[in-house]
């Protein structure tokens, strides 16, 4: 494979030919598996210059678990590493925490931070500082902020997307895997630059600082309360009795899901759970009859599945699932027309506001501000509305104070707004 030459700039006259391949400057390096090969990354690491760039891979679609099966790291002077946390224990295990602190007054680069931050949490691996490319082409205003996307169009270079979404539990992992997982760290540090030089020249290189800080403090979500009833198709399913046959197999599904490590779907997937909550066979031949339980995953748990059904079914009203989802702060906003008529007006003057504040500052209007932000705003004004009191409720939203500083007084008129 032929190295490329950083120096050269893409010719200019060439503009309708396909942007050349990103290669590998320093070759496909082995893969660290035991503690010798992490200590001899971690000394390489550390002996490093300017910013860490981190990657990780997860096996979505595949596994149960979000954990990272490969970790991919790149730094100047060190060269690219590949680690393998599996032979490291299972998760949460802090097995990488001393490359964490090798690296911990050093800038972290990554792509889109916060699918990545949790799963390296789990290995031990949190930034004290980090900028995050995929947040940068957003408050850039970019259409597109994937990292295939931003190397091309501001390095020059095409990247191999082909194994994006292969299973990365799979041992051993094929050479064209690693080297594609490789390449996702290459170049991320000249495109931080990049982006970082874009940012100071649109005046927007301190929202970024803030915006990052704020990700390197956010705490792990909080898990949702009733997570089955993002089942899909749910919405067909009538009364709380069908929605209790929903909850009791999607808890199962789900229980079993993870303690095989495999995806729900790949047991029994959301449309075979609607079809037998609007069925509701009685039988456990008549389920097995029906097709989204013919698979092999539902067949294997068939009794299961029922014995669940059964339970569901002889439960008292009172245990039963209310028909609305229970909601913490305001209700959905598609029902405050009819119900809520003053705070849905609120509302649509409070997006139109931040629609042209986001139009103004060119940043996309989640960016500028969170939708549950202004929705929670609209839904409970702050008592007197003023400037000040607006920016202190932006603030307890979690704003960062670039925007509490472009917004807090245009929502502050529109709330006033009679």
């Amino acid at each position: 494979m032929t190295d490329h030459d950083l120096g050269a700039s893409p010719d200019p006259s060439a503009e309708e030919a396909p942007a050349p391949l990103l290669e590998l400057r320093d070759g496909l390096p082995p893969v660290v598996e035991t503690p010798a090969a992490l200590a001899t990354t971690i000394n390489a690491v550390a002996a490093g210059t300017g910013p860490f760039a981190i990657d990780a891979e997860r096996a979505s679609g595949h596994r149960y678990s979000q954990r990272a099966y490969l970790v991919q790291l790149r730094r100047a002077g060190a060269g690219t590493s590949l680690i393998d946390p599996l032979p490291f224990g299972d998760v949460p295990n802090d097995a990488l925490a001393p490359l964490g602190e090798a690296v911990r007054d050093v800038e972290w680069v990554i792509h889109a931070a916060s699918q990545d931050l949790p799963c390296l949490a789990e290995l031990g691996l949190r930034p004290r500082s980090l900028f995050d490319t995929e947040l940068a082409g957003r408050l850039l205003n970019y259409p597109r902020v994937g990292l295939a996307v931003l190397v091309e169009e501001k390095l020059g270079y095409a990247m191999r997307k082909e194994h994006s979404a292969v299973d990365w539990s799979r041992r051993p992992l094929p050479e064209p895997w690693l080297r594609y997982a490789a390449l996702d760290v290459e170049m991320l540090g000249e495109l931080r630059d990049v982006l970082a030089a874009e940012l100071e020249a649109a005046g927007k290189a301190e929202w970024a600082r803030q915006e990052f800080a704020a990700w390197v403090e956010m705490p792990p979500a909080p898990p949702r309360s009733e997570p089955w009833r993002r089942t899909s198709g749910i919405h067909r399913v009538r009364g709380q009795r069908g929605l209790g046959l929903v909850r009791a197999r999607w808890l199962l599904r789900d229980r079993l899901a993870r303690q095989r490590d495999v995806t729900p779907s790949r047991i029994v997937n959301d449309a075979a759970i609607v079809e037998a909550a609007i069925a509701t066979p009685r039988s456990r031949s008549a389920m097995a009859q029906l097709v989204g339980f013919s698979t092999r995953g539902a067949q294997r748990y068939l009794g299961e599945f029922f014995a669940v059904v059964q339970e569901a079914r002889a439960l008292p009203q009172s245990e039963l699932p209310d028909v609305a989802a229970r909601h913490e702060g305001p209700p959905p906003a598609r029902a405050w027309p009819n119900r809520f008529p003053e705070a849905a007006e609120r509302l649509g003057r409070c997006r139109e506001v931040v629609s042209g504040l986001a139009e103004e500052h060119d940043v996309p209007q989640e960016n500028l501000l969170a939708p549950e932000a202004v929705r929670r705003l609209a839904w409970e004004p702050p008592r007197p509305v003023t400037p000040e009191t607006v920016a202190d409720a932006l603030t307890a939203a979690a704003a960062r104070p670039w925007q509490v500083t472009i917004t807090a007084e245009p929502l502050a008129g529109a709330l006033a707004d009679t």
